[in-house]
């Protein structure tokens, strides 16, 4: 009988894995084909000739690269703040005493709840006022501030003993010190499940950018793609072509940092 369970969990792992994947082998399909191969039926998996020529095209019919260029800053600049602001507060909400700090935090996280599309028009009004419309410094100061990045630093920091702590003040260490010379070389699990998840927000949002970016050389790759699409036409084979090349950058930063996230993501419900 436990076999028996364990080949239909299995099966039923296996049947949603494939449900998951399809779309991006069908993206990827789609990038090598001819624009009139595309949608035919029933679907050709492996294209009869291999258009390469897609994925040049992409590259040299719009300035692709700065699109690039512009994406990895944001979301490499987003990333470093946020883990650098996320690990302090989350250490102070984990091991510095002070009072209601539970009740701080707990208001903090509560932000969380809060729409997107709530916050959407007072954001815009404060980043008009400082003069950051049009500018990647609006976006990346607005990821550089995560509940979530603070939530899964708290409850990770709550597993290191408060014994190791207390006797690296003992021994002089401020609590600035106790942090960067303890806390985060103990925090790598943390650290790298919240560049993935950062990463990948900050690398794949469509509404920040369409919000804040008005200059065509400010654009990100997501702006960037909708040159595909016009009022009349849609190249889906440069669309697809320019999706494969997009998400490359999310995959490399998953399996560099898998282990870790895995790791991290295991531990950061140890205490509450």
């Amino acid at each position: 009988m436990k076999i028996v369970r364990k080949i239909i969990r299995y099966v039923v792992i296996i049947l949603i894995s494939l449900v998951m994947i399809l779309p991006f082998l069908w993206m990827i399909s789609s990038s090598l084909k001819a624009e009139s191969e595309i949608f035919g039926f029933p679907i050709k998996w492996i294209p009869e000739m291999f258009h390469w020529s897609n994925y040049k095209e992409v590259w040299t019919k719009i300035p692709f690269h700065l699109y690039y260029l512009n994406t990895l800053k944001i979301a490499v600049s987003a990333t470093v703040l946020l883990v650098i602001t996320s690990s302090l507060a989350g250490y102070v909400f984990a091991k510095v005493k002070f009072p209601e700090r539970d009740k701080l935090f707990f208001l903090y996280i509560a932000t969380m709840m809060i729409p997107y599309q709530v916050m959407m028009i007072p954001q815009f009004m404060i980043m008009k006022q400082i003069g950051l419309v049009d500018s990647h410094w609006s976006l990346i100061l607005l990821g550089a501030f995560n509940p979530f990045g603070v939530f899964l630093f708290r409850q990770f920091f709550l597993s290191i003993p408060d014994e190791l702590l207390e006797a690296a003040r003992i021994d002089g260490l401020t609590e600035f010190g106790i942090y960067r010379k303890i806390i985060l070389p103990l925090s790598k699990p943390a650290i790298a499940t919240l560049v993935i998840f950062s990463f990948m927000h900050a690398w794949n949002d469509f509404l920040g950018p369409l919000i804040y970016l008005t200059s065509d050389n400010l654009y990100t790759i997501q702006l960037g793609m909708q040159f595909f699409i016009t009022e009349y036409n849609t190249e889906y084979a440069l669309l697809m072509a320019a999706a494969v090349s997009a998400v490359v950058p999310t995959i490399i930063v998953y399996f560099l940092a898998q282990d870790q996230f895995v790791e991290g993501v295991a531990n950061t419900g140890v205490k509450g």
